[in-house]
């Protein structure tokens, strides 16, 4: 392992603005609108800064894609965030995000407590999740979080 992903995650202030006193989260700290600039490129540049002090996924799509994270903050409606996933910049964040977890898929709950869900499915599709994941070589619970963490389109999602 090189040293940059033996380190502990620590927030850090720049990624959102110009040198200033410590913030606690850079989720939480919203940018400056003469800061800001293209809100795509914005994003994406704190994503790549962040990317570089070498977090845990969890922590990477957190402070980026979650609910507090900086992309919800600075797309605040619905259609804009959904113009943001058609991006280049959201892609090149999604890979971002592939190779982190690629990296360690086990994150301490101290860092992010886990919760669980229950999904009814039909059994045809239960099977064919279970035959994917034995093909590509990986547990049902990493595949059917790969799959949910891919923008979904709306044409395909039943309204109703």
């Amino acid at each position: 392992m090189t040293e940059l992903t033996q380190q502990t995650y620590q927030p850090n202030s720049a990624v959102l603005t110009p040198p200033q006193p410590a913030q606690p989260n850079i989720a939480h700290e919203t940018p400056r609108p003469e800061f800001s600039g293209d809100k795509k490129q914005e994003v994406f540049r704190i994503a790549s800064e962040l990317f570089r002090q070498g977090p845990d996924w969890v922590t990477f799509f957190r402070e980026v894609l979650g609910v507090d994270g900086v992309a919800r903050r600075l797309f605040e409606t619905p259609e804009a965030y959904l113009a943001f996933e058609k991006s280049e910049q959201y892609t090149e964040i999604q890979q971002m995000l592939a190779r982190l977890r690629g990296r360690n898929s086990s994150i301490p709950d101290d860092l992010e407590p886990t919760r669980v869900i229950t999904v009814r499915l039909p059994k045809s599709l239960h099977e064919s999740l279970r035959a994917e994941a034995h093909d590509r070589k990986t547990s049902m619970n990493k595949l059917c979080i790969t799959k949910l963490l891919q923008v979904m389109d709306d044409e395909l999602a039943p309204s109703k």
